[in-house]
């Protein structure tokens, strides 16, 4: 098993999880974290800390859609291993369901 970031972090990006991953497989995007399968330890201690419910287990059925993009660009993105700023306008964003069209490739700075 393994944890997976989902469309609800996007545009939110609060990154209260990177700062409690023991491991540090947080990689961040434009406007999204991912985690890197391969190297996430399911402990689940970033599970609590994301404040909109973004990251589930990948048994969760909310996973299925992102467990791919978050093993493909956890291969492209930065490593974030410190907490950074949110986006200005993360609590705007952080209700608001289908956001996955506004999914960016681009990576994020560290």
């Amino acid at each position: 098993m393994t944890y997976v970031v989902t469309e609800t972090c996007i545009r939110c990006k609060y990154m209260d999880c990177v700062e409690v991953c023991p491991v540090d497989c947080f990689y961040v995007g434009e406007n999204m974290l991912v985690i890197s399968p391969e190297e996430c330890i399911d402990c689940g201690v970033c599970e609590p800390e994301c404040p909109v419910e973004a990251i589930v287990p990948d048994s969760d059925d909310k996973a299925a859609d992102w467990l791919e993009q978050n093993r493909t660009f956890s291969t492209q993105w930065p490593n974030i291993t410190r907490k950074g700023e949110a986006p200005a306008d993360a609590d705007e964003w952080k209700d608001k369901p289908g956001k996955a069209a506004l999914f960016s490739a681009n990576p994020g700075t560290p």
